[in-house]
């Protein structure tokens, strides 16, 4: 019996060393992952507003938006000698469940964890937690992230620090991506994050049109709306945002597609 995505060439835009779960994920099913990392994360330009926070430590609530923000606050911490006692006495919220994970694998509990795992929903989640006014909430967070949990907390009154933890760059193209893409060699690309879209859109200078032939597959709404800005159309938003959902909704979308089987199967890069 074939698997839902036998066969299936899919472009995995994670940075490196993240790329993992995913392309488990779609092997499992039968794909094929390409790895191609879009984006590299590297430390922010200083250090100041990250040792200037985690010196203050006065914080009613720490918010974590990524994995990224956590593995890069964390690292901080221990250069500090800190480690997760930093947090006692501190209220955690992680975006979703993958950024949760990795809090628990640092040593600290989310104590919220919003169903939806977008900024909107985070906020209405913590704000039902009790009243925000005058409470002390800080976000460590890529340089490029959106301003739309901050602006929402400080709507409900919060204090609120946003401190760059990390930033996030494109990472240079391979060899004959563009014509690949081009030719359909690969039939899907996943995207986890608005940045993925806009940094794997830089590696093809900018032409959307190269991922005409290509199923473009997107986490959530967040990245999908990022992907029709900039010229793509989402053919696949997962219902559920994680890594799991993503994989699920390009199940649903290929599955019917399978029962005649991939065409131009080949090797690439």
């Amino acid at each position: 019996m074939m698997a839902p995505l036998d066969g299936l060439r899919v472009l995995v835009t994670r940075p490196e060393g993240q790329a993992g779960r995913l392309s488990d994920a779609l092997r499992a099913e039968g794909a094929e992952p390409i790895e191609v990392p879009a984006i590299r994360i590297i430390a922010p330009s200083t250090w100041t507003d990250v040792d200037r926070v985690i010196a203050d430590g006065q914080y009613d609530w720490v918010i974590f938006t990524s994995v990224n923000g956590v593995h890069s606050f964390v690292e901080r911490l221990d250069a500090h000698a800190s480690g997760p006692g930093w947090f006692h006495g501190k209220k955690l919220a992680a975006i979703g469940p993958e950024t949760a994970r990795h809090l628990r694998a640092a040593g600290a509990e989310p104590d919220l964890v919003p169903d939806e795992y977008v900024a909107e929903a985070l906020v209405a989640c913590v704000a039902a937690e009790g009243p925000l006014a005058g409470r002390r909430i800080l976000l460590p967070r890529a340089d490029i992230a959106r301003d739309a949990l901050a602006i929402g907390l400080s709507r409900e009154g919060a204090l609120v620090d946003s401190v760059v933890a990390y930033q996030t760059v494109p990472a240079d193209p391979p060899p004959n991506l563009v014509p690949r893409l081009r030719q359909g060699e690969i039939q899907a690309a996943t995207f986890t994050s608005s940045s993925t879209v806009r940094s794997l859109l830089a590696m093809l200078g900018g032409e959307a049109e190269a991922l005409r032939a290509t199923t473009v597959a997107c986490i959530g709404p967040i990245t999908a709306a990022t992907a029709r800005e900039k010229g793509l159309t989402p053919q696949v938003v997962a219902k559920v945002y994680t890594i799991p959902g993503l994989v699920s909704a390009l199940c649903e979308h290929f599955a019917p597609d399978h029962l005649g089987g991939i065409p131009g199967q080949g090797g690439f890069l």
